[in-house]
């Protein structure tokens, strides 16, 4: 993909009637503004999706959105008290937050799997993850510090037979022998449009790297002093993901559209696609307890992981990075198919 570098300011629309999952509320309605990450996808759709049909309304709140890309850091934003929320990445950001006494914490993860994979060309006949160590593989400079420390400590990877992957997938084209970093939601898209072949993809989260994904974190302050609003925001943007993922979603890839002209309908379609065929929002414990789901067993297990793959210090209070007050509630469950 090569999104266009937009940053724009997003508002709710039209008022909607209130719902009776969502606490009463004066006519006034809490402002709230949330910064994603990345220019607008697929991948932040369900935030969209609450904001165009009017879902954040029904729980009180004027929802602005204010997207990322390459030259936006919307964490400092939040870090400096000027958005209430944030999209995270990954657990390895709430990690690096308590290591470093950043005063965020995180509240919910839409994602149960990271949406990592490495592409191979069908020639290769990769089957499993052992059989990438001979191949050439592109990893990204933050690839090589996170999940590439673990395949070495989990599963023996060597940095011997590395390039630097730079998003370009040029050159994993050109080489039958090789794998390349890259989300299941865009990259193997981007791959078949160009190459004429469809990548096979292995998706890291089933081997085994259980970080979560798309993160809500707030600062601590916030959460401390407005649990009301938090919760309220909590839910909202998990209905918001229901209903994009299973719904009609063509409200919110609508606004995506508008922020990222670059986006088109076909790629939006296959991103929601991979998401529900490979259980990116919804599987594990969100068929249980909702999407947002986190659990302390899940932190614990990853944890373990990196401090294994020395990614993390043995001594760091990881339980810090977050909080399961406002999750495993189930909260927009009942949006769900009863065959997802």
């Amino acid at each position: 993909m090569s999104p266009s570098h937009l940053r724009r300011a997003l508002t709710a629309g039209l008022m909607a009637a209130f719902v009776s999952v969502a606490p009463a509320r004066a006519e006034t309605l809490d402002k709230v503004t949330f910064g994603t990450n990345w220019v607008a996808e697929a991948e932040h759709g369900g935030f969209f999706q609450a904001v165009a049909d009017g879902t954040y309304k029904k729980y009180g709140l004027d929802v602005t959105i204010v997207p990322g890309g390459p030259n936006e850091n919307n964490r400092m934003l939040l870090i400096a008290g000027k958005i209430d929320f944030f999209m995270a990445a990954n657990t390895l950001m709430s990690f690096d937050a308590v290591a470093n006494n950043v005063p965020v914490v995180t509240i919910a993860a839409v994602f149960q799997k990271d949406p990592q994979v490495m592409l191979t060309q069908p020639d290769a006949k990769v089957a499993k993850i052992e059989d990438l160590k001979p191949l050439t593989l592109f990893v990204s400079k933050e690839g090589m510090t996170s999940y590439f420390q673990w395949l070495k400590s989990e599963y023996g990877f060597s940095e011997k037979n590395v390039r630097p992957y730079n998003f370009n997938p040029q050159p994993f084209i050109a080489n039958p022998k090789s794998a390349m970093q890259g989300y299941v939601t865009s990259e193997p898209f981007a791959v078949e449009k160009a190459a004429g072949f469809k990548p096979d993809v292995l998706l890291l989260a089933d081997y085994g790297f259980n970080t979560y994904s798309t993160l809500i974190e707030s600062r601590r302050d916030v959460v401390e002093k407005k649990p009301d609003l938090v919760q309220r925001f909590v839910d909202a943007s998990m209905v918001g993901w229901y209903n994009y993922i299973y719904r009609d979603n063509s409200a919110g890839n609508a606004m995506i559209k508008k922020l990222n002209p670059e986006m088109t309908d076909e790629l939006l379609a296959y991103s929601v696609a991979k998401m529900k065929e490979y259980g990116i929002v919804d599987s594990g414990d969100s068929l249980k307890n909702g999407i947002g789901a986190m659990s302390d067993e899940r932190y614990t297990s990853f944890f373990n992981k990196m401090v294994k793959a020395g990614v993390v210090k043995a001594d760091l209070d990881f339980r810090k990075s977050y909080t399961l007050r406002f999750v495993n509630k189930g909260v927009g469950a009942e949006l769900r198919p009863s065959k997802p």
